[in-house]
């Protein structure tokens, strides 16, 4: 290895279903584990979260899926998430686009 050092990827490939609930939590104020019961509803009441993971998951010869969405209703949000990962909000106040 040329210069000596290690070398450290620091990328982390988030589950669509974990991207959607740390974007509704991050709009709703509150840490990712306490988006649940009583307050909020659980995802898997709206959305399969394994069939929403294995639809923009990585294809069975390893290539990854170049596009698509899904768009549903959770926590009083509009949800849509892309196959690049960005997840993007809407309410009754207007769209909040979130970074995946």
């Amino acid at each position: 290895m040329e210069g000596g050092g290690n070398s450290v990827d620091e990328t982390v490939q988030r589950s669509p279903s974990r991207a959607v609930v740390e974007s509704v939590a991050r709009a709703e104020g509150v840490p990712p584990e306490e988006l649940r019961p009583p307050e909020y509803e659980p995802l898997h009441a709206v959305v399969d979260p394994d069939a929403l993971d294995s639809l923009f998951g990585t294809r069975p010869d390893g290539r990854r899926r170049s596009g698509g969405s899904v768009s549903f209703i959770y926590c009083g949000y509009d949800v849509t998430i892309e196959a690049n990962g960005s997840v993007t909000l809407e309410s009754d106040g207007g769209v909040d686009p979130l970074d995946g």
